[in-house]
């Protein structure tokens, strides 16, 4: 890939290798800018090939709303949510998770998209709050400090080693000021 538009020239045994503008990594999609619609739209795609095949039990009246919502979370959300720890969220994309969400829990309540029904009469009736997209700013974080703390004096180092003082962490003789005050706890 490209970095700012400069080739790379990358040999192993004299031989160079080819110069690509995406590739699939851990079945993420990298893009030679960094950026995620693709990888995005590919997930939510996904989605909707696992939703329709699971017609049936969506519609049986004989398996109860809250075994349909966990079946959801576990066969249809995991595989949308795969990678989505790379993703840089934009409203645009915050959005469209928000919308995937509430198609599935339509679904799951066969309420048609052309019924004139509220988001809110949706989420009520199925006893749920929207969670997908805290979710997933939830596993964005803790794949960010993951990557901090393994750092050893990075930009922002390891907050929990500097907890007992409380005043910021030391690293190589220089302060770095927490940028998250001090949860009040009580």
């Amino acid at each position: 890939m490209a970095s700012h538009g400069i080739a790379c020239r990358i040999l192993i045994h004299n031989q160079q290798l080819a110069q690509v503008n995406t590739f699939p990594y851990f079945g993420s999609l990298i893009t030679e800018d960094g950026e995620c619609t693709t990888e995005f739209r590919l997930r939510l795609n996904r989605r909707q090939a696992i939703g329709a095949s699971l017609q049936k039990i969506w519609k049986s009246h004989s398996i109860p709303i809250s075994r349909k919502m966990r079946l959801m979370k576990v066969l249809v959300w995991s595989v949308a949510m795969h990678g989505c720890e790379n993703w840089t969220l934009r409203k645009n994309e915050e959005t469209r998770l928000e919308a995937f969400e509430m198609k599935g829990l339509r679904k799951i309540l066969r309420v048609s998209w052309t019924a004139k029904k509220i988001n809110e009469l949706v989420l009520n009736k199925t006893g749920v709050k929207r969670e997908l997209l805290d979710t997933v700013k939830a596993r964005k974080l803790a794949y960010y400090g993951h990557t901090m703390r393994k750092l050893e004096c990075g930009p922002i180092p390891n907050i929990m080693a500097a907890l007992p003082n409380m005043g910021g962490a030391v690293c190589e003789s220089s302060v770095v000021p927490f940028l998250i005050p001090p949860a009040k706890f009580g």
